[in-house]
């Protein structure tokens, strides 16, 4: 089996991950994450991914890296982290009564061969109309700063919505699991016959064994 390594720097991606139970390490990557003039959202996604990945791959040497990234998109308008209190107020605002929709790219990489698989899935979720008030009482208590979007959809942000479309649903936490468990059985980490390990997740220097 070869091992997992996790590229990111997100707590979801890395809860997500630790849901499978198999030993994994993670790395923070530290690259570029500026689009480039004219790219489009999917593309974006999915270079970040990659590049994410071979960042991760190349101090690891070994294992099977995996990248995300994630955009946010409001009708033509793509919304980063809020940053701020005033941003996330601002934002929700904007996406009461409407879709939300998100795109997130996903690449694994075998640092050994270089072979890599990427791909972008999407997500929406359709917010209820909300009141100035609620919106201020969500952001007061979420502090959504860095999350695309403004909300964190694992806890309070469920309260938002008015409905939700897509294929898979982890997908808005950031990292989708049933495409990645397809690409991690495509090379060869078929994670259903993986040796289990309820502590899964270490952080960068020694995985769990």
């Amino acid at each position: 089996m070869h091992r997992l390594v996790l590229g990111s720097r997100s707590l979801s991606r890395r809860n997500l991950l630790q849901g499978l139970s198999i030993p994994f390490l993670v790395v923070h990557p530290d690259i570029d994450e500026s689009p480039f003039e004219g790219e489009t959202p999917n593309a974006l996604v999915r270079r970040l991914s990659e590049q994410k990945a071979l960042a991760v791959a190349a101090r690891v040497g070994t294992g099977l890296v995996i990248g995300s990234d994630q955009v946010a998109l409001l009708g033509d308008s793509v919304l980063g982290k809020p940053g701020n209190h005033a941003n996330n107020v601002a934002q929700i605002a904007m996406a009461s009564g409407r879709w939300l929709e998100f795109r997130t790219g996903i690449a694994v990489l075998d640092a050994a061969s270089g072979r890599i698989e990427s791909d972008v899935i999407p997500f929406a979720v359709k917010f209820r109309p909300l009141t100035a008030t609620e919106i201020e009482s969500y952001v007061s208590r979420e502090r959504a700063y860095d999350c695309a979007g403004g909300f964190r959809a694992e806890r309070l942000g469920s309260a938002l919505f008015e409905r939700m479309h897509g294929e898979d649903p982890t997908a808005l936490l950031g990292l989708p699991m049933i495409r990645l468990c397809a690409m991690l059985r495509s090379a060869g980490h078929d994670v259903l016959h993986a040796p289990g390990d309820s502590f899964a997740g270490a952080s960068a220097g020694t995985p769990h064994t």
